[in-house]
């Protein structure tokens, strides 16, 4: 329930503190007294769009904070705080909304700062504002479901169905992502697998184009090296070193360096005998192999073209390419696989969200009779004796609500009953969305309810019940009822009236205050006469609040 208000700076209200009860809360006031910004303060500190035009004349910031008392089993709205870690203090919860000249608004909850999203989630748990345009609701397909759902204790087959629905679509997505991936791959299957097999088949290895290269250089010159290599054999064969040694260690008998010298010379003489051999030995082993020499050309010739063929500028590039489409290849058989558990998945998902559907059907086919048979009995009751209410159900595509779209039909005089949206008067809708909002109440478990001028279009003896029914509501609930009618205003015991004045400034200002006894008295007089207050008016208003 509703504890408290505290509204600064919105509108045309200066500074308000005011405090409500439980049960049936009255709330009148003259036209353009100020009742709708009071309920636009309280929309806007439960979620809905402000922006800085709701700002009081010279001030910066407007501040809009309610107290609410949360009930005890209310475990939704108790998950909503759990899950953004923010703690009750014995069931209080304190929201708070300001917003700034520059058009952004914070939100809190028992202080701790909160994005709108989780605002409307707790809000909607907390209290339900049914304004005098919101019949439009009554041609509202969810709503109408909505309504029936909760008469028929649906809830829980609700959520099982909503999750079954998002988990199809979640499965129907994905599968679609597969089927066209592998049907693009399976396009271009055999071009993959011709270009992947041709590069298989080259038996490619890192360096071995650079080994071919340096194969190619040697072969091709050959001759040339083998020429050249006789030629050093010849020179190194003839050089006698050994005799140029004795000589210069005969010398050395007399003169030192040159015994040095002979010493070098025997040094030069070893170096160039192992050189000597080791170029016999690359002599022998040059070919002069015109076979050889193809062969390796026409390798490179196969690496220089599949190069040319794939756009890349290396054999170590090629061997990418090829385990590239290697992995393409391999991803058709996973995906294939892939593509066979979805379907299976998606086919046993089916049949399990038909069951729930199947269910939700059999479940709302049982309660429309019932849940028809209760409004038309509140209809009845409030002077629309020979009021026929029906619930039809419709069969339409699977959505996260099942199979079903209800419309609800009605008739005042006691015809063939059609659409509420083509044959109710304002004050038969009025009457028809007090009985649906009775319901309501009573399955929803709803623990504050704000109507407003409900009432419009009803007088007389029907407005009288209709003040029974909504006073009815405030035992089992806090209900708030702002109206015009002195039958509705005359109901419960908590009166609050809404005023506007004038400051020093000459700046409308807008207050609401609780009245009793005689202040009460003359309020709902002045709602049964005008301006002009008359004694049998004051007479008939202390008749209906004695009533």
């Amino acid at each position: 329930m509703l504890r408290s208000l505290q509204i600064r700076n919105y509108v045309l209200i200066d500074s308000l503190d005011v405090d409500f009860p439980e049960g049936l809360v009255i709330i009148t006031g003259q036209t353009g007294a100020g009742k709708s910004i009071i309920l636009g303060a309280l929309s806007m500190l439960l979620g809905a769009k402000a922006d800085a035009s709701v700002i009081g004349h010279g001030q910066d910031t407007c501040v809009v904070e309610a107290e609410f008392l949360v009930p005890a089993d209310d475990t939704r709205i108790i998950g909503v705080l759990e899950d953004n870690e923010i703690e009750t203090d014995g069931g209080l919860l304190l929201i708070r909304r300001v917003v700034s000249r520059s058009g952004r608004s914070r939100s809190f909850i028992n202080d701790c700062p909160v994005n709108v999203q989780v605002l409307q989630a707790v809000s909607s748990r907390l209290l339900d504002i049914h304004s005098q345009h919101q019949t439009l609701l009554l041609t509202d397909r969810s709503f109408q479901l909505g309504l029936l759902d909760h008469f028929s204790g649906n809830v829980g087959l609700l959520e099982e169905c909503s999750s079954h629905y998002s988990s199809l679509k979640s499965l129907e997505k994905e599968l679609s992502e597969v089927s066209s991936r592998l049907e693009k791959i399976n396009s271009d299957r055999e071009y993959v697998q011709s270009r992947w097999k041709r590069l298989d088949e080259a038996a490619l290895r890192e360096g071995e184009l650079e080994e071919l290269e340096a194969e190619q250089k040697q072969l091709a010159n050959a001759e040339t090296i083998k020429e050249n290599l006789y030629g050093v054999e010849e020179i190194l064969d003839g050089l006698d070193l050994k005799e140029v040694r004795k000589k210069l260690e005969k010398a050395g008998n007399y003169l030192p360096e040159a015994m040095n010298l002979a010493e070098r010379v025997e040094s030069s003489r070893t170096e160039l005998k192992d050189i000597l051999e080791e170029v016999m030995s690359i002599n022998s082993r040059t070919e002069l192999s015109q076979g050889r020499l193809d062969a390796v050309e026409s390798r490179m010739a196969l690496l220089y073209d599949l190069m040319n063929k794939y756009s890349v500028s290396s054999v170590e590039a090629l061997i990418e390419e090829r385990e590239r489409l290697s992995g393409e290849l391999f991803d058709s058989d996973t995906l294939e696989e892939r593509k066979e558990e979805l379907s299976r998945r998606l086919s046993s998902l089916e049949k399990e969200t038909e069951g729930i559907c199947f269910r939700l059907h059999e479940a709302r086919s049982a309660s429309c009779k019932a849940f028809a048979d209760a409004v038309s009995a509140d209809l009845r009751s409030l002077e629309l004796e020979r009021a026929v209410f029906e619930v039809r159900l419709e069969e339409v595509p699977l959505t996260s609500t099942g199979t079903d779209s209800v419309r609800f039909l009605f008739s005042a005089t006691g015809g063939e009953p059609v659409d509420v949206a083509k044959c109710a008067s304002g004050g038969e809708l009025s009457r028809l969305m007090l009985c649906l909002k009775a319901m309501m109440s009573r399955f929803m478990n709803m623990p504050t309810l704000i109507f407003d001028e409900i009432d419009t279009g009803v007088s007389g003896s029907a407005a009288d019940k209709m003040g029974q029914m909504i006073c009815s509501m405030g035992k089992e609930m806090q209900v708030f009822a702002i109206t015009h009618l002195p039958q509705v205003a005359a109901k419960g015991e908590a009166h609050y009236l809404v005023e506007k004045g004038f400051d020093g400034d000459d700046q409308a200002k807008t207050t609401i205050r609780p009245i009793s006894g005689e202040e009460r008295v003359m309020e709902i007089a002045r709602m049964l006469s005008g301006s002009r207050v008359t004694a049998a008016a004051v007479e008939n208003a202390r008749v209906l609040l004695s009533d």
